[in-house]
């Protein structure tokens, strides 16, 4: 039985996190912690989340408080803002603690892009370069020996999955880049209120084309240029991203499933599609990753889903969790 802190329990994907750990077999959580800011303190998981009344009674504690690392406590879950994680992971591998990071603190090689993207300086460079990064399908054997994980953004996650057997295999044609349309619920947001996520204000709309900090990570771990326009849509959880791509040669769709099927044929998360399309609700708090596609002479077009809250972070991060500590890949996710 390992013993786990999760800090940023209050938060949506921090939520199903506890979730996930609590019902796990082989996992305790030790405690769950909250900025030292929080009107939560002292509150129980439940009353913040009344879902989980009379399942999960833990109480919330100030980050500040860390007592519980004398605990011999073996994993810690950061479902923070990256300007916390980036102070917090340091902390925690001093006490030689596996760290599973659901922030982009430590998701990017390139040091520079932190205070393009994510407007701070990133000052534990040599920690960054352990960092391992948790695309849990292609990191495997990486995940099992790291002591820090990265866990990827939920777009990120979502369109590398749905083009990584194709840039693996070489099809994709360099005259064209790929141009992924991707909508998220407004849960992708947090949890803290603000006038963005105010389902009275959100309307269908792109935002921060070119300038979307997923942006660089995807690039830099799928190795290849894309063309990332992210959009807000007026319902809580879920994405869908359709990717428009073009291959070298014109392929039958068979052979594309054909393609799909050896990479993801014992990934029990993946599900592929044929004859029809993912959907949001297809995915609705589930934590599977869902994919399908068309094709027309050498454009293929990909559909692709999943619950940004889960296969997006809580579900991948536990998937990482297990695959570090020997588990089956798929404990207390389904």
């Amino acid at each position: 039985m390992l013993n786990v802190l999760i800090v940023g329990a209050s938060g949506y994907s921090g939520a199903e996190l506890v979730n996930y750990i609590n019902r796990h077999k082989f996992a305790k959580i030790k405690k769950i912690f909250i900025s030292k800011d929080s009107i939560n303190i002292g509150k129980s998981f439940s009353d913040v989340h009344p879902e989980y009344t009379n399942v999960i009674n833990l109480s919330f504690e100030s980050i500040e408080n860390f007592v519980a690392i004398k605990e011999n406590i073996d994993v810690v879950f950061l479902a923070t803002d990256h300007n916390v994680s980036h102070t917090l992971v340091p902390f925690f591998m001093e006490y030689n603690c596996i760290v599973i990071d659901l922030s982009g603190a430590y998701r990017i090689n390139n040091i520079n892009i932190y205070s393009e993207y994510y407007g701070f300086i990133h000052h534990y460079e040599k920690i960054l370069k352990k960092s391992v990064y948790g695309l849990a399908e292609w990191n495997y054997n990486k995940i099992r020996k790291a002591k820090l994980i990265s866990v990827p953004g939920c777009y990120a996650t979502c369109i590398q999955l749905a083009l990584k057997p194709l840039v693996e295999t070489d099809l994709l044609s360099k005259s064209y880049i790929p141009i992924i349309n991707a909508i998220s619920g407004v849960s992708g947001g947090g949890r803290q209120p603000n006038i963005n996520n105010s389902f009275c204000e959100v309307s269908l709309a792109p935002y921060n084309i070119f300038t979307h900090r997923h942006t660089p990570e995807i690039t830099e771990h799928l190795g290849i240029p894309v063309i990332f326009i992210p959009h807000l849509g007026s319902f809580s959880r879920g994405i869908i991203a359709t990717i428009t791509c073009k291959l070298k040669t014109n392929l039958k769709l068979t052979k594309i499933y054909d393609i799909y099927n050896t990479f993801y044929k014992d990934k029990s998360l993946i599900r592929i599609y044929k004859n029809t399309f993912p959907s949001i609700k297809g995915i609705l708090k589930l934590p599977f990753f869902d994919i399908g596609f068309a094709i027309k002479n050498e454009y293929l077009v990909i559909v692709a889903a999943e619950d940004n809250l889960l296969k997006g972070a809580a579900a991948q991060a536990v998937q990482c969790f297990n695959i570090r500590c020997g588990f089956s890949e798929i404990e207390s996710i389904i």
